[in-house]
């Protein structure tokens, strides 16, 4: 297995043109199920196996579950500004150096499950409550220009189980 299988076990992101009512609901459901996929991934690993890579080079198990609301917060506040504003320019974060701070490091995954569990009953809340233009509307990102929240949100539905594959592959080869 090459390196690029252990960093996109699910495959890379194909951001989509624009969505339909069906896809939207299914990219909806994949991120409201996000948390629990989570969670049941980690079930029964100890501090020492949270604190294994998920691959050379790679993050931790745990910087890998503190990682996922990290994300999904800043897409959060990326949709309402986008709902709220014509075409803001959001700001870009830097993953990896946010997964190297102590609250990626040091703090029990539990945290970031229950971060998880409440930013998505909003999150998705708002989703399902958004009509059609909703999803057409757009931000700028200054490195990869214009998007959509169509594409924001089948991003995260990518997201979730991108992350969730990361540890149940783990667990596979690792025979935990």
């Amino acid at each position: 297995m090459g390196m690029s299988d252990l960093r996109y076990p699910i495959g890379r992101f194909n951001p989509p043109a624009s969505g339909t009512a069906d896809a939207r609901a299914r990219w909806i459901e994949a991120i409201a199920a996000t948390q629990a996929r989570l969670r049941e991934a980690i079930t029964g690993l100890d501090e020492d196996q949270l604190d294994t890579p998920y691959r050379p080079d790679g993050w931790t198990v745990r910087q890998v579950v503190h990682h996922v609301p990290d994300s999904h917060l800043n897409a959060y506040v990326r949709l309402k500004l986008a709902l709220t504003e014509d075409a803001p320019t959001i700001r870009p974060y830097d993953e990896s150096a946010w997964a190297r701070l102590a609250d990626s490091t040091a703090v029990p995954v539990d945290v970031s499950l229950a971060l998880l569990d409440n930013l998505h009953r909003r999150w998705v809340t708002l989703l399902r409550t958004m009509r059609d233009a909703d999803f057409g509307r757009e931000f700028v990102h200054p490195e990869s220009g214009r998007h959509t929240v169509d594409q924001l949100t089948a991003l995260y539905a990518w997201h979730g189980p991108h992350h969730v594959a990361h540890i149940t592959a783990l667990r596979d080869r690792m025979g935990w």
